[in-house]
């Protein structure tokens, strides 16, 4: 995802950000879809562990998983940009920590309603296009608040970016915003927009799932 560092007041630079974040995570979900059901986000995973998709013990191994990739990702980003400097997340200076950890919260819910929206077999299967759409969604998050907050709606990038950095400042915006915004995402798509037509339906393997 993208780095508010190295987006504020660069539109150029921010809409390049967007593409690429866009492509890059469709590509991830599609290849890794059919293995563990693409989840590359801790917000997503946490997201369909409340809905009852994947059980906590998944969930959790899911969680070390992308918080481990993410601080070697980081770190190999390190090694290869010699005398290069991590970017980590950061809000704006006229943005409290409120207000940015609502916008990511808002932004994440809309992407992982999304992820629901695929990964539902009610709605019939979606193809590449699910994948896509789903990478679409997160780049324009990065487009609507990379200015403000960073767009990352993943906890693991700004947790894998601020270690390699060593900077944690408002770390928690990042964690409390799309946590909660994920969660409501899975509960409003499953009890109110789409309640499930049997009980055996909300219960489904992270097979049938996708994410981010």
């Amino acid at each position: 995802m993208a780095s508010s560092e190295s987006t504020a007041g660069d539109t150029s630079g921010l809409i390049t950000v967007a593409i690429a974040n866009a492509f890059a995570l469709s590509s991830a979900v599609y290849i890794a879809a059919g293995v563990s059901g693409g989840h590359v986000n801790p917000a997503v995973t946490f997201g369909m562990a409340v809905g009852g998709h994947i059980s906590v013990p998944t969930a959790l191994f899911y969680w070390l998983s992308q918080m481990l990739a993410s601080v070697f990702a980081s770190l190999i980003l390190r090694v290869m940009t010699v005398s290069q400097r991590v970017p980590a997340y950061a809000i704006a200076e006229e943005m409290t920590g409120f207000g940015a950890s609502m916008l990511e919260g808002l932004l994440t819910f809309v992407l992982v309603y999304t992820v629901y929206a695929f990964s539902d077999p009610r709605r019939g299967p979606f193809g590449a296009i699910g994948p896509l759409v789903i990478g679409l969604t997160a780049g324009a998050g990065v487009l609507a608040v990379g200015p403000f907050s960073g767009g990352s709606m993943n906890p693991a990038c700004a947790f894998g970016s601020a270690v390699i950095a060593g900077k944690f400042k408002n770390q928690a915006v990042y964690w409390v915003g799309p946590l909660i915004g994920a969660a409501v995402a899975g509960l409003v798509y499953d009890n109110v927009v789409f309640p499930p037509d049997d009980a055996a339906e909300s219960i489904r393997g992270v097979s049938d799932g996708d994410g981010v």
